[in-house]
């Protein structure tokens, strides 16, 4: 029998369905694996007892011909999904040993489908970072390695922890979510396929926040039908969170090779930056011609507001944090230091309990919306954001289906080698964060890799509630790139 770990979800859903294995027999080949690659740290929680418990429970359903959509599935939880009696922290010393008595919806919607916990995953502080760094559980490995080399990788951020665990096969699939690039950035550095959805398209609720108006969960998988599968069980209304469309959700998973032929690709000429590296621009041009080849229409687009969307993005996401960290002031949960005042307790708490990327966006965000640079910093960006969105329109408008641009300005890099500057970590998210400020879906989907090695994604933008789309453009390029898999060093 094959490695069971190395099944895509979409083989194992059917192996489960033929009775070729239980559920029981996959979760625990899963528990091992995880087991075995601790040195990734990419699991903060690991709940094997539980994932067993779900595993027998999913088993029973299956034999009586009631399994769900995904039946016996084991999956990873990044740990901003809050996971009644499971501890979530949002990897940050503030909430201490915080243990929910709730589900986030998302979740409660995979256990209502059959999935199987394995554990909570490791992401940046309250996800903010661009490369699982500034975690309290310290930094994620990404699981790829350069050519003849032994450097530590990070895996992108914040969704670190998801990605990390995906490519090196000790989960079939993992929740994310992405604020300014963290599915898609993630999921590039470590060859996996990540979608962020359409905002309102998943449901927020029980999910750590970090910028209410950007924030989107999603799922990262392996290959582009398992993100699809992922995504139908993800998406849907919900009553408790206010931002949430209500809209029928579609069978994603019949997206999957479409035809494309006659579809309109917007090339903006405003994602060629000055100083990219050769094999980004190349990947690129490779992207277009596999789209193209596949009957699709390549056409030039422009996006002139793109060039403000990083400065006005960390303006708006860091006030937006500002205002939802609030609530950790050490009163009623979490780490609480004690102070001879209750300023002094506020004060000593969030200086111990928050890291320093955390307290830098904090303070940003609080200085923009001090009452003297309110209407300069934060209603100016808000205007930008405004811009953007209808640069978007106006393609769309025009007939274009979808917008081709790379994923990141790089390959994975070194854990440590871009600490320093602040401003040199967030040019990560060059271009991710349109998609956020314009609230559109976009897919990450593997491409390549460069010259040392390491893997490489395009990223697909999309209409509004137009996921589809994307899963079958999506899919010429996995086909035409095949899939992705770091060579074994843990």
């Amino acid at each position: 029998m094959t490695d069971l770990t190395s099944l895509t979800l979409a083989e194992a859903r059917e192996g489960l369905a033929n009775k070729s294995f239980t559920s029981l027999e996959l979760t625990d080949a899963h528990l091992g694996a995880i087991e075995a690659a601790r040195a990734l740290n990419a699991f903060v929680m690991e709940t094997p007892d539980q994932a067993r418990a779900m595993a027998r429970a999913v088993d029973a359903k299956i034999a009586k011909g009631e399994g769900g959509p995904l039946a016996g599935i084991p999956l990873g939880i990044k740990d901003l999904f809050a996971t009644r009696d499971v501890r979530t922290t949002a990897c940050s010393k503030i909430l201490g040993d915080f243990v929910p008595t709730y589900e986030s919806t998302i979740t409660s919607q995979l256990w209502r489908d059959g999935a199987v916990m394995l554990g909570k995953l490791n992401n940046d502080e309250f996800a903010m970072g661009s490369s699982n760094e500034t975690s309290c559980f310290g930094p994620v490995v990404n699981p790829w390695r350069r050519d003849g080399s032994n450097t530590t990788l990070v895996p992108g951020g914040s969704s670190g922890g998801s990605a990390s665990a995906v490519a090196a096969l000790l989960c079939m699939g993992a929740t994310a979510t992405d604020t300014g690039g963290s599915i898609r950035q993630p999921a590039a550095f470590t060859g996996t396929v990540g979608i962020k959805p359409t905002y309102g398209r998943c449901s927020r609720w029980g999910i750590v926040a970090f910028a209410s108006s950007l924030d989107q969960a999603g799922p990262i998988a392996r290959t582009v039908r398992d993100s699809a599968i992922l995504m139908r069980s993800m998406a849907g209304h919900d009553p408790k969170d206010t931002t949430s469309a209500d809209r029928a959700v579609p069978d994603y998973e019949a997206a999957i090779g479409k035809s494309v032929k006659g579809m309109k690709i917007g090339i903006p000429r405003e994602y060629r930056l000055d100083g990219m590296p050769q094999e980004i621009e190349k990947l690129w041009s490779e992207g277009a011609a596999w789209l193209k080849a596949a009957g699709a229409e390549l056409v030039d687009v422009s996006l002139p507001h793109t060039k403000y969307a990083l400065p006005a993005y960390y303006i708006v996401a860091p006030a937006e944090a500002s205002s939802n960290l609030a609530r950790y002031d050490g009163v009623r949960y979490g780490l609480r230091v004690p102070g001879r005042s209750i300023g002094e307790q506020y004060e000593n708490t969030r200086a111990e309990g928050f890291g320093a990327e955390v307290r830098r966006r904090v303070m940003i965000g609080t200085y923009v919306l001090s009452a003297g640079y309110y209407d300069a910093y934060y209603l100016r960006a808000q205007k930008v954001r405004t811009l953007i969105k209808r640069d978007f329109e106006d393609c769309f408008a025009k007939g274009v289906h979808a917008i081709l641009t790379p994923a990141t300005p790089s390959a994975a890099f070194g854990i440590g080698e871009k600490g320093a500057d602040p401003v040199e970590m967030y040019l990560n998210d060059i271009f991710t964060v349109t998609v956020n400020m314009a609230g559109l879906p976009g897919i990450a989907v593997p491409a390549g890799k460069d010259t040392q090695g390491l893997p490489l994604g395009l990223q697909l933008i999309g209409r509004p509630f137009d996921e589809e789309t994307l899963f079958s453009l999506g899919e010429v390029i996995e086909q035409a790139a095949g899939r992705f898999t770091p060579a074994r060093w843990w």
